[in-house]
């Protein structure tokens, strides 16, 4: 096929091989060979992901229909967690300079084919590596509509599955049309799809949904509903929320598609073998739904592989990179990884050491673009006093600063800093903390109400007063009670709202 370069094999998935509660992450990565998806060049490790592209996303990308379509994960709706880069103690900020890897699809076979087992695949592993069984090359991806049910599901779905409460068997493409007139005229619908759209929609999927699930994947809506049931229902079991599963097919209808025994049930495993806590497993698959489409063995182990051959990060700590950035999975790692190294350490001297620091503690930098997301944050520290020595171990400290808004975070932070604080920039090297806190829920209101007590000494305003949490603050600080001291945050609030309000009138 003209344009692709990988093998079929890079897509399907096979069943994990190694034991959740007693392997190391180390032992999740395969076989102690090179597979199809890694090769060394010069000594090193190269990781090339199943299906990755490094181009930029084209945002002006349209179906035929109109809608903007993307393929990515990170493009579409907010985080899981409804919480602001500007909370008050957030540590997880959001990637608002996510530099997005494009990934090409495998063009999916004839609709009416189903891809069965290849053969069994053996491999020669490690001492560490102990798979409990072999493997198969490809997972079985499930594209069959619903005549190629098996009589049983057919009878069940005839006897039992009636959400729509219509009673009788929708046979007619009239009938069709009534029950989804605007997805009618946008596709030909095939009434046995009737069953899967009408499951679907408990989940709130709309018409102009199923459309872009047509234009990103048709044959996803030719899979049988118990089928499709069945998969979701997993997915619900390990922790993915009613309410993500919308999402989740908008980005990766595929998913309808993967079977629970030889894929979705592996990826899910090399997940909590990594040493993600199960809690975490439902909120990872939610905002990477894509990680499904990527092989286990010949991708994923590859990519946790470099992440502690190549980068440099602890076997130990993996699981914790993963939980705070998912789409570390997906990407070209070698190349994101060694362009931001070499920007940092050519840019402000950054040790190999140091950076690794940053990657650990706040791996979404690997997504950020240099010319849009560090270039213009370090010019700004600059701007206002630091040297490159400074900027390092802000940066080291706290690397999400790399993602936070200059004019609406850092530049009003800065100037309450010097004109209401009363301190120093060369302060943050000892409290860049400073900059991750919110303004107007916590630095204005302590320090307002620390004044209002004439609690406050001449002087530099003390930052350390910031950090504690409010019953300590007002136990250490204020000597005075939490209720105090939240009804007046919630009295200033207010009339900061209301004077931004008559400003905007």
């Amino acid at each position: 096929m003209a344009g692709f370069s990988f093998s079929c094999c890079c897509l399907i998935n096979p069943p994990i091989l190694f034991t959740l509660s007693s392997e190391s992450p180390l032992s999740l990565l395969g076989s102690g060979k090179d597979s199809p998806a890694t090769r060394r060049r010069g000594g090193k490790l190269v990781v090339t992901n199943a299906h990755s592209n490094p181009k930029i996303i084209n945002p002006k990308k349209k179906s035929r229909y109109g809608q903007t379509l993307s393929p990515y994960d990170s493009d579409e709706e907010d985080e899981l967690d409804d919480e602001s880069d500007d909370d008050d103690d957030d540590w997880l900020l959001n990637d608002d300079f996510a530099e997005v890897t494009e990934y090409e699809k495998k063009k999916p076979k004839s609709h009416k084919q189903t891809i069965a087992k290849k053969g069994v695949k053996k491999e020669t592993v490690k001492s560490w590596e102990k798979p409990e069984q072999s493997e198969t090359d490809e997972d079985e991806l499930d594209i069959s509509i619903s005549r190629n049910a098996s009589d049983k599901n057919k009878k069940m779905e005839k006897d039992s599955w009636r959400l729509d409460g219509r009673g009788g068997k929708v046979s007619t493409r009239k009938h069709v049309a009534k029950l989804y007139p605007r997805l009618s005229e946008e596709i030909d619908i095939d009434p046995k799809w009737v069953p899967l759209l009408d499951y679907l929609s408990t989940f709130g999927l709309k018409e102009s949904h199923f459309v872009q699930m047509y234009e990103r994947h048709m044959p996803s809506l030719q899979i049988n509903v118990l089928s499709a049931q069945e998969r979701l229902d997993y997915l619900l079991s390990v922790g993915v929320k009613h309410r993500d599963i919308k999402r989740m097919l908008l980005r990766q209808p595929q998913i309808l598609q993967y079977t629970v025994e030889n894929n979705l049930k592996a990826h899910i495993s090399f997940l909590m073998g990594l040493g993600i806590p199960n809690s975490k497993i439902g909120q990872i698959v939610a905002v990477t739904p894509s990680l499904f489409s990527y092989s286990v063995e010949n991708s994923l182990r590859p990519t946790i592989r470099y992440l502690i051959e190549e980068v440099g990060i602890n076997e130990n700590d993996v699981g914790k990179v993963v939980q705070l950035s998912p789409q570390i999975l997906v990407q070209r790692l070698d190349i994101t990884w060694n362009t931001r190294y070499m920007f940092l350490s050519k840019e402000l001297g950054a040790p190999r050491d140091s950076v690794v620091k940053m990657v650990k503690r706040h791996p979404q930098i690997l997504h950020y673009s240099i010319d849009d997301g560090f270039l213009p944050r370090i010019n700004f520290l600059r701007s206002i006093g630091m040297c490159n020595s400074d900027i390092l171990k802000v940066l080291t400290s706290l690397t999400q600063v790399l993602s936070l808004s200059l004019e609406d975070n850092l530049k009003p932070k800065y100037m309450y800093l010097v004109n209401e604080l009363k301190n120093e920039v060369h302060i943050l090297t000892k409290y860049p903390m400073y900059l991750s806190l919110s303004l107007d829920q916590r630095i204005r209101p302590r320090h307002r109400f620390l004044v209002e007590l004439k609690k406050v000494r001449k002087g530099p305003f003390p930052l350390s007063s910031l950090v504690p949490n409010d019953e300590s603050f007002c136990q250490q600080w204020a000597g005075t009670s939490v209720d105090k001291y939240l009804a007046f945050r919630q009295r200033l609030l207010l009339k900061d709202f209301a004077n931004k309000y008559e400003k905007r009138g």
